[in-house]
């Protein structure tokens, strides 16, 4: 059996749970599938809303009309997400689907095989000095206050219009100031 990897399917907008639904009942019913196609995912995120005053935090599709599958890709399971209603393609040129970088996986917060083994170390930790090397907040310096393994993210306040506010920045785009 080849690697699995993860791959993004585009779906009709509003149909991620009902495809996500379709693949994995297809995958009950035929289980020979279960080793080829291990995980479907509609990836959320917490979102704060103020309605009425009142502040709540739901959860947001971050990519409405996509959904993520960690599969092996093979004739078979081409065909199967393929032939999904509600799924309209593969994300890549053509007909040719595309896997994600290790990178995108890591910016997503998808866990990887090292990272659920606990295998992510960071030089750095609660309470160090890091300066921020890519992203929105380049070049900007703060104090870590809190660590999120999980997430792969650190929560950092930068002064925004005279205010301490807290920004949560990838591991991957942060290093440790001496």
């Amino acid at each position: 059996m080849a690697e699995a990897k993860w791959y993004v399917v585009h779906t009709y907008s509003g149909y991620e749970n009902k495809v996500k639904a379709n693949i994995e009942k297809t995958i009950e019913n035929n289980p020979h599938l279960a080793e080829q196609i291990l995980e479907v995912r509609v990836p959320l995120q917490d979102v704060v809303e103020v309605k009425n005053g009142k502040q709540s935090v739901v959860q947001k599709k971050m990519f409405p009309g996509y959904v993520l599958l960690n599969m092996d890709m093979n004739d078979d399971t081409w065909y199967v997400v393929r032939n999904t209603r509600g799924v309209t393609g593969f994300v890549g040129p053509g007909s040719k689907p595309v896997p994600l970088t290790d990178l995108e996986i890591r910016s997503l917060g998808i866990q990887t095989e090292g990272a659920k083994s606990g295998g992510i170390s960071i030089d750095f930790a609660e309470g160090d000095t890091i300066a921020i090397i890519a992203g929105v907040w380049k070049d900007t310096v703060g104090v870590v206050h809190k660590l999120d393994m999980g997430k792969q993210t650190a929560t950092i306040n930068v002064e925004l219009f005279g205010r301490e506010t807290p920004v949560e920045i990838p591991f991957a785009e942060v290093k440790k100031l001496d």
